[in-house]
């Protein structure tokens, strides 16, 4: 049988749930040029970053009703990644 190549290939341990989050990081209003983490939350497939981005920082360019859009260094370029609120959290937070 052929191999599946789809987009959450390889992803069982890295996108395993850990912990619950609660409602207070969605209700977060992000501004520009506000630093983010993308912590992927595997129970929402709607507006998941692909799995090469998380846990990765990034900067807040764009903020949507449901969307916001980052910019995140990968290497010496800069990638731009639209994810849904629900996998973001400020990088204030995870600090603790």
């Amino acid at each position: 049988m052929a191999r599946s190549h789809g987009y959450r290939r390889r992803t069982r341990s890295l996108l395993k749930k850990r912990d619950s989050h609660g409602l207070s990081h969605i209700l977060t209003d992000y501004t520009p040029d506000q630093r983010v983490v993308i912590k992927i939350d595997s129970t929402q497939v709607k507006g998941m970053p692909h799995r090469r981005f998380n846990g990765l920082v990034g900067v807040v360019r764009e903020t949507g009703r449901r969307s916001v859009i980052i910019d995140v260094n990968v290497g010496d370029k800069v990638k731009t990644v639209i994810s849904r609120k629900e996998h973001i959290v400020p990088l204030s937070e995870t600090k603790q």
